[in-house]
């Protein structure tokens, strides 16, 4: 058995759904130590829903040296109906070529990849010509409050400087290496009441329907571009999630409605920008309404430069693939960590099987993996030291 994927199942057996790591980081806290890198566990949250976090760097001797980051997630989301598994979904289990488990694919198969890169990268040489780091948590699956986001702002607190990132996030979509994200788009919730006045159904006199005073806006919301997009993000769209009115009875006229929509927004759209024209829409079909918004997240991007050449390279080498850029699919750590890091990037194994009944990953997909994060990580190092660590 290889190294990776011992340590895969041994993850795997882990059940670690959200917030709880179920002694994952502690498993890769022992690794990381053995190999030099300075511990540091971050664990933030309630005793009952205690979210564990885990930053870890070992250290250039050179003062001019960047930082490359390995970042991910040990939680995974809940298994579902146990009796639609083939097999436990803690219990690694392997058939026709794939190992099956809770996590196989999003993502523990890339934190183990992540760890054994690392080993062998340094069983060739005690430092690198560049800092290496990981960041760790249980609060990615979940609300994403006490995680990855807490961490980013303990280390710019302290000014820790960062220069790469690699999320590995299942990017992948038929092979190995055939997607790399280079940027995510913005979340942008909210939570709309349009007020109205409840009555008898047959007395609409003497009522106010919430829902037919929002129905022209809601068309007109529906019908707007937002923006065109650009070249790395498409145009930023506008969807309802979820409508609630009335009382359950057919002959009363509701007092309120209740709407959940989401902006997915590009790089061309500010948030500020969007809530304003969405407000601008209400106050002009002159609704009475309450409004929350939660910002999920801003857009970012990495456009090409050092460190996208360097992981294009790596997984053309290992797999003779040319990967393709994409900014699409839902948010991710990276949004967080994009904050204080110039270049970020999400790339592991294929998507196919996240967060579905029987989740899998190619066993053979396990060590190519690994195989290119230890080609990334010598390939920075080439980079490092040709341009003197500047």
């Amino acid at each position: 058995m290889s190294p990776t994927l011992d340590l895969v199942e041994q993850l795997i057996a882990c059940p670690s759904v959200t917030p709880k790591d179920a002694q994952c980081l502690s498993w890769i806290e022992q690794r990381l130590k053995r190999m030099g890198f300075v511990c540091e566990r971050m664990d933030q949250g309630p005793a009952d829903a205690m979210v564990s976090n885990l930053w870890a760097i070992k250290r250039s001797p050179s003062p001019q040296a960047k930082t490359l980051v390995f970042a991910g997630h040990t939680d995974v989301v809940p298994t579902g109906p146990l009796d639609k598994w083939h097999s436990d979904p803690f219990t690694p289990t392997h058939r026709e070529g794939k190992l099956f488990g809770r996590g196989a694919s999003d993502m523990k198969t890339s934190l183990a990849a992540m760890v054994v890169s690392a080993e062998e990268f340094f069983k060739e040489r005690e430092h690198a010509d560049f800092s290496l780091a990981f960041l760790l948590t249980s609060d990615e699956e979940g609300p994403s409050v006490d995680g990855t986001v807490k961490v980013v702002e303990t280390l710019k607190a302290r000014g820790e400087p960062l220069h790469w990132c690699i999320v590995g996030e299942p990017t992948s979509v038929n092979r190995i290496g055939d997607m790399v994200k280079n940027g995510r788009r913005g979340t942008l919730s909210g939570k709309l009441r349009v007020i109205g006045m409840q009555g008898h159904i047959a007395y609409p006199q003497l009522a106010r329907n919430p829902v037919h005073q929002l129905a022209p806006a809601l068309a007109e919301l529906t019908a707007i571009e937002w923006d065109k997009g650009n070249d790395y993000f498409q145009p930023t769209s506008w969807q309802v999630s979820n409508i609630h009115a009335g009382t359950g009875a057919n002959n009363v006229i509701p007092g309120e409605v209740l709407v959940h929509f989401n902006f997915r927004f590009s790089t061309e759209s500010t948030a500020d920008q969007l809530k304003s024209r969405l407000e601008e829409v209400l106050h002009r079909h002159r609704l009475e309404f309450h409004l929350e918004w939660t910002l999920g997240g801003l857009p970012f991007i990495t456009t090409p430069g050092e460190l996208l050449e360097v992981v294009q390279s790596a997984i053309s080498h290992c797999t003779g693939i040319h990967p393709e850029l994409s900014t699409t699919g839902g948010t991710s750590d990276a949004r967080f960590i994009a904050q204080i890091c110039p270049q970020v990037i999400e790339f592991g194994p294929p998507n196919d099987s996240i967060h579905q009944i029987n989740e899998f990953v190619r066993v053979a997909d396990i060590d190519t993996l690994k195989n290119i994060y230890l080609d990334i990580l010598k390939r920075l190092e080439e980079h490092s030291r040709s341009h003197g660590q500047s």
